[in-house]
């Protein structure tokens, strides 16, 4: 695949999955999106799924080969289990650490919050309990 279509159709990888548009996601990653490629704002697939917390679009692109300690952004976002945290989406935390998502990782390389802070921000109970007993 040329590089021009690869652009294109990571491109539309990002949106589809920040609009939760679950049908174009599976067409997309069949046509051959990266689940790991990044739009112009570095902003990955599994980070936007993360955002809105569609389990669902999560799951669809681990399961294509996004891995879930990859940060997005260029230094304005963070690790989807983050975003998933900061939102309260316990289904969506849930799916991320079953999938390997380090719940100690925090975001900014490193020197940012980690998924518990986050969630603690809301406060949400529910993703505060769910990353406990994770190990966070």
């Amino acid at each position: 695949m040329n590089r021009r279509r690869q652009k294109k159709l990571s491109k539309r990888l990002v949106e589809a999955a920040t609009f939760g548009d679950s049908t174009n996601i599976a067409a997309l990653l069949r046509a051959g999106a990266c689940p790991e490629t990044r739009d112009t704002d570095g902003t990955t697939p599994l980070y936007a799924a993360s955002v809105t917390g569609a389990t669902g679009n999560v799951l669809r692109l681990l399961a294509a080969g996004a891995l879930p300690n990859t940060e997005s952004g260029r230094g304005a976002e963070g690790t989807p289990l983050c975003a998933a945290a900061c939102w309260g989406h316990a289904e969506t935390v849930s799916a991320l650490l079953a999938h390997g998502a380090d719940p100690r990782l925090r975001e900014d390389h490193g020197t940012g919050r980690s998924p518990l802070e986050w969630a603690k921000t809301g406060p949400h109970p529910e993703t505060i309990a769910v990353l406990l007993a994770a190990g966070a």
